[in-house]
């Protein structure tokens, strides 16, 4: 045989191709077809699992307590009646008079009431002009009040007064009497102003006013 002749023989060329290439044809084939995905659900089996639970130990026998040995205790000793002692009764007192000498009531001092002390005489009011330092200013700008003017009101006068305290402040201020109301108003008013110095202690001040229409 020639071995040369052999190897050169086409026809076992075209069939070893022809193999490969069908081959090929049938691996796109199941590509294409899904048979690759059935092989891999076929590989991709259901595993099964399954819990080991832990073994649950039973629980120990309930420990028996054993009671306490009872005490022993001595008996409590007999009662011995005390003897009896009989004691003679003396006999009765006789009742007793006594008197006894009652002493003279001690003499009664009468002593004299003192009379109710008189409550002091209240302050005689002070004159605005003499602790407020801005009283002739305040009263030099007053004028007759317009409300009395449209009143047909041509004159008039009040009494104003107020309680100056010790730091100088103004406080209870009213009119102890006026021609007319509108005439105390504008008083209050003007009071009002004034720019008064403490005098140590609460001063009661009075302010008399006098108007007349020019």
């Amino acid at each position: 045989m020639n071995f040369s002749k052999q190897q050169a023989d086409p026809r076992r060329h075209a069939i070893g191709f022809s193999f490969v290439v069908l081959l090929h044809v049938l691996v796109v084939y199941a590509l294409v077809t899904g048979l690759a995905k059935k092989v891999v659900d076929v590989v991709r089996a259901p595993i099964e699992t399954k819990v080991i639970e832990d073994l649950v130990k039973p629980p120990p026998p309930p420990e028996t307590v054993v009671p306490p040995p009872p005490k022993l205790e001595a008996p409590p000793p007999p009662f011995i009646p005390p003897p009896e002692v009989q004691i003679a009764t003396p006999p009765p007192l006789q009742p007793t008079i006594t008197a006894t000498p009652t002493p003279p009531p001690e003499p009664v001092a009468i002593a004299p009431v003192a009379p109710p002390l008189a409550e002091p005489a209240p302050a005689a009011p002070v004159s605005a002009a003499v602790v407020c330092s801005n009283f002739k200013a305040v009263m030099g700008d007053a004028g007759f009040p317009r409300e009395a003017s449209r009143l047909g009101l041509e004159k008039g006068d009040a009494l104003i007064q107020f309680t100056l305290g010790s730091g100088g402040d103004i406080r209870d201020v009213r009119a102890v009497r006026a021609s007319h109301p509108v005439f105390a108003r504008n008083s209050i008013r003007i009071v009002g102003g004034y720019k008064c110095q403490g005098q140590g202690r609460d001063v009661l001040v009075q302010v008399p006013f006098g108007y007349r229409l020019e």
